[in-house]
C-alpha cells in the first residue's frame, strides 16, 4: 500500500495537521480521501457569502484535488456535505445533483452551528475509488 499526500499548487496550505487530500495505492484500486474543502481562496479569504457561490466553489475545489490523482467526480463514492443553515438544502441540493449526476455517490447531508473559519456556510469532504490500470 502507498499512501501520496494532495497539496495542489494553488491552495493554501492546510490550517493543521491534514492533507486536503490523500491517496491510497491499493492492488487493484486507488481510493482517494478528500477532507472537507471549504470555499477559502488561497490566501484563505472566504470567495463569497452566497451559499451557491460557496458551493459551486467548494465542488471546483473537489475536482481540482481529485484531476490531482486522476480521479474526476464520476468515481466519488461517497459524499458528506455539512450546512450550517439547513434551510440552504434547497439551494445547495441542485448545485450536488448537477455535480454528481454521473457518479450518484451514497451522501450525507447534516446541519452544523459553525464551520472552521467565519462566513463560510457549506464545507463538502468526498471518498472516490479509481481502479488501476
Amino acid at each position: 500500500m502507498k499512501k501520496t499526500l494532495i497539496t495542489p499548487d494553488n491552495f493554501t496550505p492546510p490550517m493543521g495537521a491534514y492533507s486536503h487530500g490523500v491517496m491510497v495505492e491499493l492492488a487493484d484500486a486507488t481510493v482517494i480521501f478528500v477532507t472537507g474543502q471549504l470555499a477559502l481562496d488561497q490566501n484563505g479569504n472566504l470567495v463569497s457569502e452566497d451559499v451557491e457561490v460557496q458551493t459551486d466553489y467548494v465542488f471546483e475545489r473537489i475536482k481540482t484535488i481529485l484531476g490531482c490523482s486522476g480521479a474526476t467526480l464520476t468515481d466519488v463514492v461517497k459524499a458528506q456535505l455539512f450546512l450550517t443553515d439547513i434551510n440552504d438544502f434547497s439551494k445547495v441540493s441542485p448545485i450536488r445533483n448537477r455535480y454528481f449526476a454521473d457518479s450518484k455517490p451514497v451522501s450525507t447531508l447534516v446541519a452544523v452551528s459553525a464551520l472552521a473559519k467565519a462566513g463560510c456556510k457549506v464545507e463538502i469532504e468526498v471518498i472516490a475509488i479509481k481502479a488501476r490500470n
